[in-house]
């Protein structure tokens, strides 16, 4: 395949990029590879380039708590193709990948011919999930769909919450009024169909599992 394709790579180990680097180059002569080792610096990326061909983004990485950065970059590029790229290979994160918008998700336990496999295919126009991967569970997929229902502040409130943070904490950090994290969680709350933050975090921590 030789195409000027422009690829994004949001990784923070070095060498998994190194190696996503020269699968595609032997998959597409020609691409035009960009790089970030953050969520904050992968959406300055974005701001540079806008509309690239692909963007290949692990699940953990600085600023990106579990599938917040997905939801995160889904909500502010809506047609931007984003395929995860990780370790944490669960038929439920699988799944949880593909509830919230992903194109398509490629194990990093997968070998270089596998890889290239899946980017040539992705590229090609086709979603891309490992065989048997997507877990067939009403609950997990309404829990899925509950979680992609909050807005991505909505989101990182929660993240926060399940780190043991108090309101005031969340407000400091977040540089908000006490007010508004209280009518965030009040959205969070209902949009869950939770009564507490016991139970927003336990629901949170199972998306995770």
């Amino acid at each position: 395949m030789d195409d000027n394709y422009t690829i994004i790579i949001a990784d923070d180990h070095p060498l998994f990029r190194n190696a996503l680097f020269q699968s595609i180059h032997m998959a597409i002569s020609g691409a035009n590879l960009l790089e970030a080792d953050s969520l904050e610096a992968l959406l300055k990326v974005l701001e540079k380039e806008p509309e690239p061909d692909l963007l290949l983004l692990d699940l953990k990485m600085p600023g990106s708590n579990g599938m917040s950065g997905l939801i995160q970059l889904r909500s502010q590029y809506p047609d931007l193709p984003i395929v995860v790229v990780s370790a944490s290979e669960e038929a439920s994160i699988v799944s949880q990948v593909k509830t919230h918008g992903a194109f398509g998700f490629i194990p990093k336990s997968s070998d270089m011919k596998s890889l290239i496999g899946a980017l040539n295919q992705i590229l090609a126009g086709d979603s891309y999930f490992p065989a048997g991967a997507i877990k067939n569970s009403a609950a997990c997929d309404d829990l899925a769909t509950k979680i992609a229902a909050l807005t991505p502040q909505q989101y990182k409130v929660l993240g926060m919450l399940s780190d043991g943070l108090l309101n005031k904490q969340i407000a400091y950090d977040l540089d908000v009024s006490e007010a508004t994290i209280k009518a965030h969680m009040t959205a969070i709350f209902r949009k869950l169909g939770v009564k507490n933050r016991t139970q927003a975090v336990i629901l949170l921590q199972q998306t995770e599992s």
